[in-house]
């Protein structure tokens, strides 16, 4: 089952997936690879349900889901299955957090997807 907000392209998953429907890529960057076991993709699409208002979203692709952008090209229009990930950080007596949008599928618009299985990023 999925909650719709007002919008049709946000959703949200019982388990609490989240989709971002028919939005346009504006930028892919290459692969980085941070550690020996950490590597990441990052991708920029534009959701423009307000035209004169667009919104750039960032969304990162890690590990096993790098290389899942692969075959699309900016402009092209897709969906987006995402998990909204945040970590604390703390050094010197100073504390920051850090919100990411990290993807796990991209798909052409409408394609059929298993909404409620996320894969296992490790």
């Amino acid at each position: 089952m999925v909650f719709r907000c007002k919008t049709q392209n946000y959703a949200i998953s019982k388990k609490g997936n989240m989709e971002l429907r028919n939005v346009k890529i504006e930028v892919i960057s290459e692969p980085q690879v941070i550690s020996e076991k950490f590597k990441k993709q990052e991708f920029v699409v534009v959701y423009d349900e307000n035209p004169q208002y667009p919104q750039f979203v960032k969304f990162e692709l890690v590990n096993k889901s790098v290389g899942k952008i692969d075959g699309f090209r900016p402009g092209d229009v897709v969906d987006v299955l995402f998990d909204i990930k945040g970590k604390k950080w703390e050094k010197d007596g100073q504390t920051k957090y850090f919100t990411s949008l990290q993807a796990w599928k991209v798909s052409e618009v409408g394609e059929a997807i298993d909404f409620d299985e996320p894969p296992n990023f490790e």
